[in-house]
């Protein structure tokens, strides 16, 4: 199976860049599923409605959350109503919405996606290493499902990495958002799942983390209230991963960096354009 994940979309030049470019490639690679963190899509700040069904139109199979996801008030309604759509899975219970799907490839192929949340130099929430290990549980890689694709949205490294540790052999693909700059650790785990710290953002990297660069700069300067932060507007990059899964096991035998775009070195699983 082929399965692509894209990073955190940030404001409108990550949509575009998106919109841009994903049918293309969901055609060009023959991709199987393809998830996208979506957390950042509106200005920065959450996902609305209709930005959601852009994103799932130009060929995302599950959108993906993470801290930013109810910025937006529109999406505590939405979100119960689009099931392809996941916030982080330990959330409080009683949050609108869901943690984990299960959606079918053109193929017959069945794909669980987790979104989970870390917990260090985050908000307080409930364990997500118990979060995931409940969905895993009840639709485990094999026998309940083809593949699994865990988004595990946090801060720390070692929060991902333990994550990666914890479920290697189990899930297909453990990859890291939220910190928006893309780590050169991907690779396969010991007993077979793919792994990166951090997919990077779809985004403007001419920026700090997709935004305009005066006030961040400003407010490590100063340390006082400012401007509000708005999302950058220069051209974007197609940041994220490609995993390609045995089809006996759901486990990972290839993994490459995508990064499609100005300011970053270009990056492309050249094993699917042979």
């Amino acid at each position: 199976m082929r399965l692509l994940f894209l990073g955190d979309v940030v404001g409108k030049p990550g949509r575009q860049v998106v919109v841009n470019h994903l049918p293309d490639l969901r055609a060009r690679w023959a991709l199987d599923c393809v998830i996208v963190n979506g957390e950042n899509a509106a200005g920065g700040f959450g996902i609305t409605e209709s930005i959601c069904a852009e994103i799932l139109g130009a060929g995302a199979d599950v959108v993906t959350l993470g801290n930013h996801s109810f910025d937006q008030r529109e999406a505590l309604v939405f979100i119960e109503r689009e099931p392809r759509l996941l916030r982080p899975a330990n959330l409080p219970q009683g949050t609108p919405g869901r943690g984990a799907t299960v959606v079918q490839t053109a193929k017959g192929q069945l794909v669980m996606v987790i979104n989970a949340m870390g917990r260090i130099y985050m908000d307080p929430l409930d364990c997500p290493f118990n979060a995931v290990e409940r969905e895993l549980a009840m639709c485990p890689l094999g026998s309940g499902c083809d593949a699994v694709l865990i988004d595990m949205h946090a801060e720390a490294t070692s929060e991902k990495q333990a994550m990666g540790h914890f479920v290697d052999g189990r899930a297909s693909l453990v990859v890291g958002t939220h910190t928006h700059v893309p780590t050169a650790d991907e690779r396969v785990l010991p007993f077979g799942t793919a792994y990166m710290s951090d997919a990077g953002m779809c985004g403007d990297y001419d920026s700090v983390l997709g935004m305009q660069k005066e006030e961040p700069i400003r407010r490590f300067m100063q340390k006082t209230p400012g401007a509000r932060l708005e999302a950058a507007s220069g051209e974007g990059t197609l940041s994220g991963l490609a995993v390609e899964t045995d089809d006996r096991t759901g486990l990972a035998l290839r993994v490459k960096a995508v990064r499609i775009g100005p300011h970053l070195t270009p990056s492309l699983p050249e094993f699917w354009d042979n």
